[in-house]
């Protein structure tokens, strides 16, 4: 019987695989050229800051709630579902949006579908397996990151060779979106148990002090941290013709490769030499990369900035969640988790908006300048508040 349970759970492991490998292809096509949509459409700077950050406050306070129904319900497919089916609708719905004003609104809805379903899937995976869980990830994880680099490069390949307009890119992410819910008709539910005791924990003041002092640094970086259209958009004013589009578009790729690959091996490091100082060197390449952009001024300048910018997503993705983790310990790990999430969730609205604010109303040096001053204070007070952060990694 547990052989066959074990099967089961590498038979999720390897749909769920799939059904990621297949929306991340999706997702990816639409988002080197969104930005350039928008602007297409007539948006501003200040709408395309105003995106950047609906879309990922949307996701991140998202994930806690529907993290916290799943529990208590002891359903987790069909969260899943409908996390992957509303995104799926929302790009089709993008696809043949006409003016900026639907376009805005179906493209933050559509990271509705990620809040949905991130923490449930996540929970499959993890209930699906009984040893060997971090493999388990690792494998899900890598399997997500070729569809990513993928889609990515499809967008590149469907402009330049097909010489298709932004809203048929985008519907052709739409047909890959509804292949990612074919192998998710054959995940099997992991049985979890209705948690009926389960509640909604928030709260900076119930958190050990080194874990609030850290969400506070985070969240100071959260708002200064936006979005990577304003990165595209700068590179986009540097090219002419159908290089405005492809340049940023390759270099999007680029930024993945980076990302992908370096992700696992920061990840390794901070295990060794601890969190702090890897997220510390990922918040100063934010700072490089957005001090980089004000001065930026060839292709090969900006090859090396989205590559930095790949390493500084690398150095901090994972990274954040686990330090949250280690200095939560083992009885408050979802409550820190969810206000780690709700925080750096709910700054990134503010700072989508002033970084688009300032980019239409002073200069997009202006956006860069605040992105650099904001996560070089975080590094600041990294650095000040150190001895009361660092903690060797706990094991629980």
């Amino acid at each position: 019987m547990e052989n066959n349970g074990q099967k089961n759970g590498y038979r999720n492991i390897i749909l769920l695989s799939a059904v990621s490998f297949f929306n991340d292809l999706s997702s990816e096509i639409i988002m080197p050229i969104l930005p350039m949509f928008l602007q297409s459409l007539g948006a501003t700077g200040e709408i395309i800051g105003l995106v950047g950050g609906l879309r990922e406050s949307i996701s991140s306070i998202l994930k806690v709630v529907c993290g916290y129904w799943s529990d208590k319900t002891g359903k987790r497919k069909v969260f899943v579902y409908a996390g992957y089916a509303t995104s799926t609708l929302f790009k089709v719905l993008l696809a043949f949006s006409r003016v900026w004003q639907s376009a805005v609104a179906f493209s933050s809805l559509e990271r509705v579908g990620k809040g949905l379903r991130t923490a449930a899937r996540d929970a499959i995976i993890a209930e699906s397996i009984t040893t060997q869980r971090g493999k388990a990830f690792g494998v899900h994880r890598a399997v997500e990151t070729v569809g990513a680099i993928l889609g990515a490069f499809a967008a590149f390949m469907l402009f330049w060779f097909f010489g298709m307009k932004f809203g048929s890119i985008i519907f052709v992410a739409a047909v890959a979106g509804v292949a990612s819910l074919i192998p998710l008709y054959f995940v099997r539910e992991t049985g979890s148990p209705p948690r009926q005791n389960v509640a909604i924990k928030l709260g900076i003041g119930t958190l050990p002090g080194p874990l609030r002092l850290f969400i506070v640094i985070a969240g100071i970086f959260a708002l200064g941290e936006f979005s990577y259209m304003f990165f595209v958009m700068r590179v986009q004013h540097f090219f002419e013709g159908r290089l405005a589009v492809a340049a940023p578009i390759l270099l999007y790729v680029l930024f993945n490769i980076f990302y992908s690959a370096l992700a696992v091996p920061f990840g390794i490091i901070s295990d060794k030499i601890g969190r702090v100082k890897v997220i510390m060197f990922g918040y100063l390449m934010f700072s490089v990369t957005s001090v980089g952009f004000i001065f930026a001024d060839s292709l090969w300048v900006f090859v090396l900035l989205f590559a930095i910018y790949g390493v500084m997503f690398a150095a901090i993705d994972g990274n954040q969640r686990a330090f949250v983790s280690d200095l939560a310990g083992q009885n408050l790990k979802a409550t820190a988790l969810g206000t780690f999430h709700t925080v750096t969730g709910f700054a990134a609205l503010p700072a989508g908006l002033i970084a688009g604010f300032l980019w239409e109303n002073i200069s997009p040096a202006a956006t860069f300048i605040y992105g650099g001053v904001l996560s070089s204070a975080a590094v600041c007070l990294f650095v000040g508040l150190q001895g009361r952060l660092y903690q060797q990694p706990k094991q629980s």
